[in-house]
Formats: C-alpha cells, sequence, structure tokens
C-alpha cells in the first residue's frame, strides 16, 4: 500500500478540514471532532458533553427523529455513531463513497441543528442513568472507572465521561444549550475525512455548509495535576466469582518523546498472546483467562495500566506475579524482545491504517489534540529509534513502588493482604 497522505485546510471561521485520500478503496469515513469532552467540565458539569452527543442523534429541524437520521445513513448502507471521550467528542459515519455528501450532510445537520427538545432531553436523560447503572454493574468497565478515579482523584480526568446520576439528573436545558454555544464552534472543530474521495469537491461541500457558522471563544480544557508520593488502592466489593485488579501507575503525554518507549514496554509485558503476562499469568500459572496492559495518552498526563480477571483466591498470588512481572522489566528486556515488539507496533500500525475509519481519525485527534502530525512512516521511524537503553532508563523513571495504583472490584472483604503487597513490591 503506498503511503497515505493527510492534507489540512483551514476555512475563514478556524474550522480545519482534514482530508486523506485512499483510492484502493470503495468506502469513504468522515468524523467531526469536537473540544468537547470530560476534561472540559466541572464538577456540577460532569457527563454533559456525552449528554449532548446523545441528544444531537435525537431530532433536527430537518430530521425530527433519530429515526429519521438514521435511516438517511442506513438506507444507502452506511453505519453513523458518536462517542465521548476525557478530550474530545465525535460523530461519524463511513458510507460507501458515492454517498458521501449525504454523510457530510446528515454530520453537519446534526452537530449544528440539534433541537434538544425537552421531551428528548427528559427520555435521554433516562437512558443515559440506565447507561451509567449498566457500567457499574459490569465489573471490568468499573475497576477501569475506579482506576481513573484513584489515579486523578477530585479532578475532571478522573471522573466517568458519563457523569453521574445526581449531575445528569440535574442538568437542564438551558445548562445544555449553553455549553453546545460554548464547545460547538468551528475554531475548536475539525473534520476529517478518508477514503475514496474528491478533496476539492469535499473542501467545497464542506465550505459551503460551514461558511456561514461564525468562530467564537475558545473554552479551556482544565488541568490534570498528580501529586501521587504514596501506593493507592481502592477496592468495590460485589458478590461475585471473579476479582478483576488494575494495577498501574502515571504515565506519559501525548507529546512525551518517551512515550513510544513505554508503549513497547506494554507490548512486551502484556499486549498479545505472546507477552509476558499472558505467557506467565494465564499460559504457566493458570491464574487468569483474560489479562493485559496498555498505555493511555493525553494532552498534560497518561496512564499505563495492567488488568486482569482473576479467581477470588487468587487475588494475592496474582497481584504478586503482575508486579513481579513490572518491575523486573527494568533489567531483563533482551534485544529479541525489543525486536519482537516493534514489529508488533509497526505491523498493527500498517494493518489499522487499512481502514478508512480509523485514517480519519488517526488524522483528526492528532489536529484536535494539537499534537504534531505525523504519518504512519514517521511514527514507524520514532518507534524504529527506540533502544534497550531507552526502555530501562523509562521503566525506571515510570515503574516506581510510591506511583502504583490498584482499584479491584470482587468478592473481597480484606483489603489489607493486597495493601501489603502493594506497599512492599519493588522491594
Amino acid at each position: 500500500m503506498s503511503a497515505i497522505v493527510q492534507l489540512k485546510h483551514t476555512f475563514d471561521n478556524g474550522l480545519r478540514l482534514i482530508t486523506a485520500p485512499m483510492p484502493h478503496t470503495r468506502a469513504v469515513s468522515m468524523i467531526y471532532f469536537f473540544a468537547a469532552g470530560g476534561c472540559y467540565e466541572t464538577q456540577s458539569e460532569s457527563g454533559i458533553s456525552h449528554f449532548i452527543e446523545h441528544l444531537c442523534f435525537r431530532g433536527t429541524e430537518k430530521r425530527r427523529t433519530s429515526r429519521e437520521i438514521t435511516e438517511a445513513i442506513e438506507q444507502v448502507g452506511g453505519i453513523i455513531n458518536g462517542g465521548t471521550d476525557k478530550e474530545l467528542t465525535t460523530y461519524w459515519c463511513t458510507v460507501a463513497s458515492e454517498h458521501n455528501a449525504v454523510a457530510l450532510d446528515v454530520l453537519s445537520d446534526l452537530v449544528r441543528n440539534a433541537r434538544f427538545d425537552a421531551k428528548d432531553i427528559e427520555s435521554e436523560r433516562q437512558i443515559i442513568i440506565e447507561e451509567i447503572h449498566m457500567s457499574q454493574d459490569s465489573p471490568i468497565q468499573l475497576v477501569d472507572m475506579m482506576f481513573d478515579e484513584l489515579l486523578w482523584p477530585n479532578q475532571a480526568m478522573g471522573r466517568d465521561v458519563a457523569g453521574t446520576d445526581a449531575t445528569v439528573g440535574a442538568m437542564t436545558r438551558d445548562q445544555i444549550t449553553d455549553y453546545v454555544r460554548r464547545h460547538y464552534q468551528p475554531n475548536t472543530m475539525v473534520i476529517s475525512v478518508a477514503g475514496d474521495i474528491d478533496v476539492e469537491r469535499i473542501k467545497d461541500t464542506v465550505g459551503q455548509s460551514m461558511r456561514d457558522w461564525k468562530s467564537g471563544q475558545v473554552s479551556k480544557r482544565i488541568d490534570t495535576v498528580s501529586k501521587q508520593t504514596s501506593p493507592r488502592l481502592k477496592i468495590g466489593f460485589r458478590d461475585i466469582e471473579q476479582v478483576h485488579l488494575c494495577l498501574g501507575v502515571p504515565g506519559l503525554s501525548l507529546f512525551h518523546d518517551d512515550r513510544f518507549a513505554l508503549r513497547l514496554l506494554s507490548i512486551i509485558l502484556g499486549e498479545g498472546m505472546s507477552s509476558r503476562l499472558f505467557l506467565d499469568l494465564r499460559e504457566k500459572e493458570g491464574l487468569a483467562y483474560d489479562v493485559s496492559s496498555y498505555c493511555n495518552h493525553y494532552i498534560d498526563s497518561g496512564a499505563f495500566v495492567i488488568y486482569a480477571g482473576v479467581d477470588a483466591k487468587k487475588a494475592d498470588r496474582s497481584l504478586t506475579t503482575m508486579l513481579q512481572q513490572l518491575f523486573v522489566l527494568k533489567d531483563t528486556v533482551s534485544a529479541a524482545e525489543l525486536a519482537k515488539s516493534k514489529a508488533l507496533a509497526r505491523g498493527r500500525i500498517l494493518l489499522s491504517m487499512e481502514s478508512s475509519l480509523n485514517v480519519a481519525r488517526w488524522g483528526g485527534n492528532q489536529e484536535l489534540l494539537g499534537s504534531k502530525m505525523c504519518s504512519m512512516d514517521e511514527i514507524i521511524s520514532l518507534i524504529d529509534a527506540v533502544k534497550l537503553d531507552d526502555l530501562k532508563r523509562v521503566a525506571e523513571d515510570t515503574f516506581r513502588p510510591n506511583l502504583l495504583n490498584l482499584t479491584a472490584v470482587g468478592p473481597l472483604k480484606d483489603e489489607n493482604v493486597l495493601r501489603q503487597l502493594l506497599h512492599n513490591a519493588g522491594r
């Protein structure tokens, strides 16, 4: 596959358009990105970005019901959806290339002309509250949300993007429309389009639909602060079969030069069926069915996390193994392991770029979050440049006993054993 070229055009009102022609595919994917999400919300606003994302699909003046919105795309064989994260909100669509004008029209209509009808707000409020309850009933989701709360206590980054029963239940229409006015502006927005496209035609279509949209004052993101000095533990008792564990430390930001070294450490430790944790915790010890590690990178923070679901009677043994594997990474990575991790990272990037949706997401994420627009070849070069000394240095800087965080969800009533293991880690 030839290299994918991403092109950028900025309109007079500040709207940024990223296009990536992919002539080998018959599909077109487009994503509308907004600088709106958990990190833009005060505590009383918690969940409002997610609420708005739901409401935009409830109806516009042109398409007055959610059915009319979805049918406009599904009747041409397309897919439409949205998503809210800590740092952004997205609305996306994938269609066959001959229907890209329909997709652009529907998405533009959603984000500019949502009605926010009072009845829709009340109906969607109950749906979101049920979504929150569903997440709390899922131990895998709950342990992950608890980990964020533990890592970033009492701040926007640590809150669930869906909000709480209380915050969602108290939101008014005036709050919602005011938040939209402040955050849904062309100069805080990126449109990313990838696939079988005519770039100039896309540019003209977007320009025609958006040229009357006036720019506004940019709302600031709430900064994330980390002041951890000792290990932290939080347990959520649930009368279930397994204990779900999240063990991790503060990670690196999107802009940190060492983020690629940290990603390779994650691959070696717990990404894939040939990773150390999979081979040790699952294949050798038989302690877990599901075990993995991952990195999250944000504008001003990050996280390195290990997840495992284990037998409740073997939680302490499982944690011991996870801690041992985390700390031996400092001194035991071989040249062969480094080469294998680089090959896996390269392969995943190349395979992901076969999808027009992933290509659109790649460009839009980089542009909205303010990181340098890098091609996949540039990213691969940065990964290839990582050396064994880099892995050792990054592991020593990142995997420190006083920065450990552990959340556990399951039938645990006594936290003393886990707390002791956490405080003795790395010794």
